[in-house]
């Protein structure tokens, strides 16, 4: 039997380009399912940095007025990761040849011009998925997040879609973060080529507005998300983001499905982003990599507890209540070294942070991959306090690397941390530390019992040994997506 075609629809890919863990996992996914028999091909935008690495590239369709010019469909393997992202980009550079963030301009506000860059994401996998392109039709069409959330939309109201809409492969949409939607004006419907029979609740309305992901999630033919507690989670009021009837309507279809993440590009032992490199039989090599980190965001050299935070900075992230227990943590010898970027005014909160506490508290604004990986290699503990967490990667990388996460027990960060309670301690199972309510109180209780535990080295490199023994991998994952894709073609009699 051949293998499985899935047309995999995404706005970022790792390492082509990344914003957030949606590029971790589009870019981690499709090597994970090849050993399922599943063949992955990526579609995604063509940004300068794809066009780029696709130099050389196939021209496998040409599309005379694209969403308002030219554009081509070009395929090819990714350069920087040859042999696994097999590549198809949207050569659209009316919509995609520009500088800086997919989805911001350089004053950080949405490109005005997004509901037709991601509808023509859309558009072009539907007509893939039709079978258009040549000697390529794919079982199933996977979409991720908004941007791609339109594909089931083209499929089922598409142009030359028929009234039973033609060739339909199988489609799946997997949410990761309900609170980015995709709402644009009415007005644009016919400019995104939908008919108006698209326009209903059935369809892409949504309180009036043409919803990209909403469409997605009434049409697609399964729903996931990227944990089983968030699943449960977005079906109420208050994390369903004003989608949770529907969510309830569609559970019969839903289903949370942890990430992984790619434990060659997560390696201690081979990264070469640590000074010291190190396994779990080696942890005392990670000395010399927090040393790294103190010299990177100008701590003073300590044997105290040494904390990251790396991601957005926003208030979904907890930052506030980070803000509030800093004094503490300072008070009790901790130091703290933050990397990300967000809310101007959280921004400027940590960094007069950092400069009253001088020498104890860093933050460098911004991302770097390589920095990431060190604070990853050498910090003692990983502080996740978000209100609300889809899945979440950096506790993962934290469990690989023996960086113990403190997280707020939510979404996947309460699938994927033992809390390190009493019982857990003393039947050796607990890697992490959980808090709830998510409060600063609740924070700061919770990383006094971090603090007792990391006194204690026996007890802290215990969890440190368990951490790093999780299987944190794709593996497990990547079995369920196929076994979910195989299960809906067999539904349909395909298979």
């Amino acid at each position: 039997m051949s293998a499985l075609k899935v047309l995999s629809v995404a706005s970022e890919v790792f390492p082509l380009v990344k914003t957030g863990g949606l590029a971790d996992v589009a870019g981690a996914l499709p090597a994970a399912l090849a050993p399922n028999d599943v063949a992955v091909k990526t579609l995604m935008p063509g940004y300068p940095a794809v066009m780029k690495a696709l130099a050389g590239g196939e021209a496998l369709h040409r599309w005379p007025d694209l969403f308002g010019g030219p554009a081509s469909l070009v395929g090819g393997t990714s350069a920087q990761d040859a042999g696994k992202l097999d590549l198809l980009a949207i050569d659209a550079p009316h919509l995609y040849d520009r500088p800086g963030n997919p989805y911001l301009d350089i004053t950080g506000k949405d490109w005005s011009d997004n509901a037709l860059r991601f509808g023509a994401l859309a558009y072009v996998a539907a007509e893939i998925g039709r079978g258009r392109i040549a000697g390529y039709a794919p079982d199933v069409v996977h979409a991720h997040d908004w941007q791609a959330g339109l594909v089931p939309a083209y499929l089922r109201f598409g142009p030359e879609a028929g009234p039973e809409g033609g060739r339909r492969p199988a489609t799946v949409i997997t949410i990761h973060n309900l609170a980015f939607q995709g709402q644009f004006p009415a007005g644009l419907l016919e400019t995104l080529k939908l008919p108006t029979r698209a326009f209903t609740i059935e369809g892409v309305e949504y309180y009036g507005q043409i919803g990209f992901l909403k469409a997605g999630l009434v049409l697609a033919d399964h729903i996931t998300t990227v944990s089983p507690t968030y699943a449960i989670e977005i079906q109420g009021s208050e994390m369903g983001m004003g989608l949770d009837g529907l969510l309830r309507h569609r559970a019969h279809a839903l289903t949370g499905i942890l990430n992984g993440i790619d434990t060659t590009v997560w390696d201690p032992a081979t990264d070469a982003s640590l000074p010291a490199p190190y396994s779990a039989r080696k942890l005392e090599a990670r000395k010399t990599n927090a040393a790294a980190i103190r010299e990177r965001f100008g701590l003073a050299p300590s044997e105290g507890m040494l904390l990251v935070l790396i991601g957005r900075l926003t208030w979904q992230k907890g930052i506030d209540l980070l803000l509030r227990v800093i004094p503490r943590l300072v008070g009790e010898g901790a130091q703290v070294a933050i990397l990300g970027s967000g809310d101007a005014g959280l921004q400027a909160e940590l960094v007069a942070s950092a400069t009253r506490h001088k020498g104890q508290v860093g933050v460098v604004l911004g991302y770097d991959e390589g920095v990431s990986h060190l604070m990853q290699g050498g910090a003692d503990a990983i502080l996740i306090p978000s209100r609300f967490e889809p899945c979440g990667l950096t506790q993962l990388y934290g469990l690989r690397y023996g960086t113990v996460p403190i997280v707020a027990r939510t979404g996947g960060l309460s699938d994927t941390i033992i809390d390190a309670n009493d019982a857990a301690l003393a039947a050796g199972v607990a890697t992490g530390f959980q808090f709830a309510p998510v409060t600063a109180e609740s924070l700061a209780a919770t990383l006094n019992r971090a603090l007792r535990c990391f006194r204690e080295p026996a007890v802290w490199r215990m969890l440190q040994k368990r951490g790093m023994a999780a299987d944190v991998s794709w593996q497990r994952p990547a079995a369920q997506y196929a076994a979910l894709y195989r299960a809906l073609l067999a539904a349909r009699g395909t298979e």
